[in-house]
């Protein structure tokens, strides 16, 4: 990925400034980004010699070492992050870097300081909340930046979340394979009625109508992936069974045969879930089916984590939350009346998907480049897509589909 050679302030505030630090905060954060590296097995590299591992491991390259340091110090993760955006480190590895951290965060800050870590934390901005205005605005912040940009990375399908794979499976394949299984989930059948939460850019509500020969009503609060998502339901010749409609989940109306939703919960976030899952159960006629697929985390590190602001919501998706397992099993049954009827779990072929993702991203710098994205962006969306990879390989995420419905858990 090309170097940062000038940043745009009014488009990266928090990037284009390098923050103030005096001497003892400067030598604190080096002190534990010593620390880190080494309890992660990373070998970090400076003008001034070496930090952490012994040669052989994973190497973090640090450019500008006051920069990068006054950024940890200052804001910690957060700061991490713009400074790899800023150019002021980089990692010929970057995702077995990443990897490497991830494996171990729990260990990576000392035991006395883990206390005054959480309490230092930022937390979510009001504006950020995914109420219906604050919803549209967070979706729009990522899914409207360009169809074209998307169209450069994801496979032909334009399938935005985790592939399945099977044997032999290229990434279109194996993301057709995901949809089916998410249909098979709600038992989608030949003139069956299914609601669609999230439409992306209609790929599942194409296959649905083609392949099932159900009717769908497929929303999304994207007024970009609801335009191309029109046009490729147009050109499948499905126009009369798929219907495309700019709406919140809110306010959905009428009974269906099945409803899925494939990844759109963690852009919910935890205060609406209660909603979220009622709307589900509202949505599905006697019978019925949800199909749904999320990540998730452990349950221990949502409880733990669940009121923080990360980099992550900063710069790639504002106002989420990754729910848990048993999150879901207990706001299903509460809030939407509805058990966990089945559920499988394919972490690692995230980890494959987001692997073949980024390799795309990176071939088509240039692409990015001539659509307007800056090299801050490019580097940014580099380290979005290392650093989820990283979550997925070391099993800290998890990807899961769920059958819901009104009948007993097995």
């Amino acid at each position: 990925m090309s170097a940062v050679t000038s940043i745009d302030i009014g488009r990266w505030p928090d990037v284009a400034v390098t923050p103030a630090a005096g001497g003892a905060r400067l030598r604190a954060a080096r002190t534990a980004v010593a620390y880190a590296a080494r309890v992660a097995g990373v070998r970090v590299v400076t003008a001034d010699g070496a930090l952490g591992a012994a040669p052989g491991a994973p190497v973090l390259e640090v450019r500008r070492a006051r920069e990068f340091f006054a950024r940890i110090g200052r804001d910690g993760l957060i700061g991490f992050g713009e400074g790899f955006m800023s150019g002021a480190w980089t990692a010929p590895d970057l995702a077995g870097v990443l990897t490497a951290f991830a494996e171990r965060l729990t260990s990576l800050v000392p035991p006395p300081l883990q206390k005054l870590r959480r309490l230092m934390q930022p937390s979510m901005p009001a504006a950020e909340f995914a109420d219906r205005a604050g919803a549209r605005r967070n979706v729009s912040r990522h899914y409207d930046l360009s169809n074209e940009l998307f169209a450069l990375f994801l496979d032909p399908s334009m399938t935005y979340s985790s592939a399945l794979f099977g044997p032999g499976d290229d990434l279109e394949r194996a993301q057709l394979r995901k949809i089916d299984a998410v249909l098979d989930a709600a038992a989608v059948r030949p003139g069956g009625r299914v609601l669609e939460i999230g439409t992306g850019w209609g790929a599942l509500a194409v296959r649905a109508a083609t392949e099932r020969g159900a009717h769908v009503t497929t929303v999304t609060l994207s007024e970009e992936q609801a335009a191309l998502a029109r046009s490729r339901v147009q050109a499948a010749g499905v126009a009369d069974r798929v219907d495309v409609q700019v709406r919140d989940y809110r306010d959905v109306e009428g009974r269906y045969d099945a409803v899925v939703s494939v990844e759109m919960i963690e852009a919910v976030g935890e205060r609406h879930w209660p909603r979220y899952f009622a709307a589900l159960g509202r949505a599905l006629a006697p019978g019925g089916r949800v199909g749904l697929q999320a990540i998730t985390m452990p349950h221990e590190h949502l409880v733990a984590t669940r009121h923080s602001w990360t980099w992550i919501h900063k710069y790639v998706f504002p106002g989420g939350l990754i729910p848990s397992e048993p999150a879901i099993r207990a706001h299903a049954q509460r809030d939407g009346g509805l058990s966990v009827l089945h559920r499988r779990s394919f972490g690692a072929h995230y980890a494959e998907t987001l692997r073949q993702w980024r390799a795309r991203f990176l071939a088509a710098e240039d692409a990015v480049g001539a659509l307007g994205f800056d090299p801050v962006f490019r580097r940014m969306w580099e380290f979005y897509l290392a650093y989820c990879e990283a979550g997925f390989r070391t099993g800290r995420l998890d990807v899961e589909q769920f059958t819901l419905g009104a009948g007993g858990v097995r």
